[in-house]
């Protein structure tokens, strides 16, 4: 049976909460049905987007019209199969694309696996997640990726796709970068340690730990620190809490050369990324003189390497503010972080991306640095 549907509002299916009806919708439940969607819908349609948890998405048009001309593939698989390693050890498993990433990391903790548990809290799907490469508090899902299956756009054909050819970067992948196709599955390699632990790798939750940065600590323990401070800043879903209604982290922390970060406030974060710079522990470095500590060993970024901006700070010291707000627009900034952009009730996408926008020029204006939205902007 066709998995094709009568398209619903795109703004009942993402947490931003906007958008109108596409042209066409399919809702996949199974590989078969991925697939089966996905050709029909790359066959009718010049424009197909894949949907998961809705979490990365702000789409177009409103009660009048105006939604996004194309196709929505909602991906609606489920399931968590463990197979064998090749050495038999760690533990690797077989996730369907549309299983809920933060049920993925509930049960992995709870079965002492380690590798993904400061991934906790993240909203959407386990097939976006090597999209977006996403990452927080020190954990990457790069470092923990064996492996996705992957429905081709051009060849029509799956494929088992290794992370090292999705050349995975900071919150990018060859997919977000062009790669045209579908995630149908992802493979993961976690670590079932003996104490159930793993080093805590982020200053800010090392310190709602009560840890130094490097101590070993409980997977279970680690999980609920970064629930709550991410419920602290409205980055956990929750019907009761107007200020989640949102993307999350609506601009990606940019990252500039060097030369230009030097040119930023003495007091702006800042973070070396590069080769080795993904095995460094996460801590902000003041700018104007290289630091003779932390020591970064062997590792350590040659001096004109590539720097990682707060955009938060950016953003702030821009002069907006949590809870910043536009007469007119039914978006703004949230008032727990001012890293997001929430829905202030009835928003459209036009409101949402009038807020954005103003944010940029507001932060291009001040520092020359053009922050880049994380969430998929669609247009109708």
């Amino acid at each position: 049976m066709s998995p094709r549907i009568d398209p619903p509002p795109l703004a009942s299916l993402t947490t931003m909460q906007v958008g109108a009806p596409a042209t066409e919708h399919w809702r996949a439940d199974s590989r078969d049905e991925i697939v089966e969607a996905a050709v029909q819908a790359w066959s009718e349609h010049d424009r197909t987007v894949v949907l998961g948890g809705g979490s990365n998405i702000v789409a177009p048009g409103d009660a009048d019209g105006g939604g996004f001309d194309g196709a929505i593939v909602q991906i609606a698989s489920r399931g968590i199969q463990r197979v064998q390693t090749p050495t038999g050890d760690g533990v690797r498993l077989w996730i369907e694309a549309g299983h809920s990433w933060d049920d993925l990391v509930a049960q992995s903790v709870a079965e002492g696996w380690t590798g993904i548990e400061a991934l906790s809290g993240i909203p959407g799907s386990v097939g976006a997640a090597p999209v977006q490469n996403i990452g927080a508090y020190g954990q990457e899902l790069a470092s923990v990726l064996v492996s996705i299956e992957f429905l081709d756009e051009e060849t029509g054909a799956l494929q088992l796709v290794s992370a090292h050819d999705l050349r995975l970067g900071y919150r990018t992948s060859a997919i977000k970068e062009g790669r045209r196709g579908i995630v149908t599955a992802v493979e993961l390699e976690l670590d079932p340690a003996a104490d159930r632990a793993s080093a805590v790798r982020y200053p800010q939750l090392a310190t709602a730990l009560g840890v130094p940065l490097g101590a070993r600590v409980d997977g279970a323990s680690i999980r609920e620190a970064v629930l709550e401070l991410r419920r602290s800043k409205g980055m956990v879903l929750d019907a009761a809490d107007p200020a989640s209604v949102g993307c999350g982290s609506f601009f990606v922390n940019p990252v500039v050369t060097a030369a230009i970060a030097r040119t930023l406030p003495e007091d702006a974060p800042r973070w070396p990324v590069g080769p080795g710079a993904a095995d460094l522990p996460d801590i902000a470095v003041p700018l104007g003189d290289e630091p003779a500590e932390p020591n970064y060993g062997d590792g350590a970024p040659a001096v004109g390497a590539d720097v990682k901006l707060s955009a938060a700070w950016l953003i702030e010291r821009a002069g907006i503010g949590r809870g910043f707000t536009i007469p007119g627009l039914r978006a703004g900034v949230s008032p727990k972080h001012t890293l997001a952009i929430i829905n202030l009730g009835g928003a459209t996408a036009d409101d949402v991306l009038g807020m954005a926008t103003y944010i940029q020029t507001r932060v291009a204006a001040e520092f020359g640095v053009v922050l880049q939205p994380e969430p998929t902007i669609l247009v109708p």
